[in-house]
């Protein structure tokens, strides 16, 4: 993966190129691991299934293409900018009807850009899938700093913040004077930051995923009484145990540890990216192991992202972002940031590690302008189900489209 550095400001076209020793050496790393002994329960409770995990290993040795993930990316316009000191990759897709909005989008781990491709067509070209010329967006998906073809930090502080900012500088640059922004998981804290620092001509920001944790579910960590539905509490024992799970703990804790396994075994990496979420688990094993996918999730396009980690080799320094966030946390408990006061968008997908009901969204977001609950999609929802995610962006920003026009 090859880029240059020459001035501080300049955008510079960028290809991926995918070397056949680096593919050679994963198919013999595939072809010598050492496997564990099958699991001793009949469920993924105790964590990614041998047989899934055998049938992934089978399948990106034998059927996997790897030139795929080359043209999928090359057919795309793709830069690198150095911004703050850092390479930053990202996809920029302008729309052929007039007045589009801009749009950046970020992903999160353990995705990439990668999740975001399938929604490029249906937000750029909109006519072509079922919407309006005037429901047109165009389409920025940065790579996250250590994430993919991004570079990494050679410094702390790079938290979703900092990242935040560096996203602001990269749409002025482009030239972009009124735009929106969107984010999921790690994604949702750097759109969160983009809504707090509220820069000129960020005219609103959109979440399929609740990283702001609102008053009432910090009261209720505090064990303090709440008047809470019998959904509400199954949703905070979800959202509970997604802020207690061991995979977010190590890698906030120590992301050196784990990217040691993730940086030297193909198997180690894919099992560690497949054991995120119970419902995005279940519908990628039933994907390799039944040959049916659940929307986009099939195994060429799970494959493409686990690939661009491997030959990457940024496993490692995407985790460390959940480090810089701990790191965060305690000075913005102590000194809280400026609420968000621009309009916020919200939607909640059925497949989501907890489903935030609308109150709580309020409570974290007071300028909540759409709140929709999707009817399909789970956490990787842009990837999963790209039709009904373009569908919820045309929607969310539509009154924001003649509040100052896009640039």
């Amino acid at each position: 993966m090859s880029t240059t550095v020459e001035t501080t400001t300049e955008i510079r076209p960028f290809e991926v190129e995918i070397r056949q020793e680096e593919i050679d050496d994963l198919r013999r790393r595939l072809a010598t691991a050492r496997w564990p002994g099958k699991e001793l329960v009949e469920d993924p409770s105790q964590g990614v299934q041998l047989a899934t995990l055998k049938a992934i290993a089978d399948y990106w040795a034998k059927n996997y293409d790897f030139g795929r993930l080359e043209a999928r990316l090359n057919a795309l316009p793709q830069f690198t900018t150095e911004i703050d000191g850092l390479e930053i990759h990202f996809i920029h897709v302008r729309s052929q009807h007039e007045g589009a909005l801009p749009l950046i989008i970020t992903h999160g781990w353990p995705g990439s850009v990668i999740e975001m491709l399938d929604v490029i067509g249906p937000l750029t070209d909109p006519t072509a899938h079922g919407g309006d010329a005037a429901d047109a967006f165009d389409v920025v998906i940065p790579s996250i700093p250590g994430y993919g073809f991004s570079s990494e930090p050679t410094e702390v502080g790079w938290n979703p913040g900092r990242v935040g900012q560096a996203w602001v500088e990269l749409m002025g640059r482009l030239g972009y004077t009124r735009y929106v922004a969107q984010g999921g998981d790690q994604g949702a804290g750097v759109t969160d930051a983009m809504g707090r620092l509220a820069p000129e001509g960020l005219l609103g920001v959109h979440f399929n995923f609740l990283g702001a944790a609102p008053r009432e579910l910090l009261m209720a960590a505090l064990n303090l009484r709440l008047a809470w539905s019998a959904d509400e509490r199954e949703q905070f024992s979800k959202f509970l145990a997604v802020a207690m799970r061991g995979y977010i703990a190590e890698m906030g804790e120590h992301p050196q540890t784990i990217g040691y396994p993730l940086l030297d075994s193909p198997i180690g990496l894919a099992a560690w990216m497949l054991d995120h979420d119970a419902d995005s688990y279940e519908k990628i094993s039933r994907a390799f192991l039944d040959g049916q996918p659940s929307g986009n999730l099939t195994r060429d396009n799970v494959l493409d992202n686990i690939t661009l980690y491997w030959l990457t080799g940024t496993a490692t320094s995407a985790a460390r972002l959940y480090w810089e966030f701990a790191q965060a946390a305690p000075a913005a408990l102590k000194h809280p940031p400026p609420h968000v006061s621009l309009p916020v968008a919200y939607t909640t997908f059925p497949g989501e590690l907890f489903q935030a009901p609308r109150h709580w969204v309020k409570q974290a977001y007071h300028n909540l302008i759409y709140f929709n609950e999707a009817d399909k999609g789970g956490h990787f929802a842009a990837w999963e189900e790209p039709e009904v995610f373009a569908g919820e962006m045309r929607a969310a920003f539509k009154s924001l489209r003649t509040k100052g026009g896009p640039s």
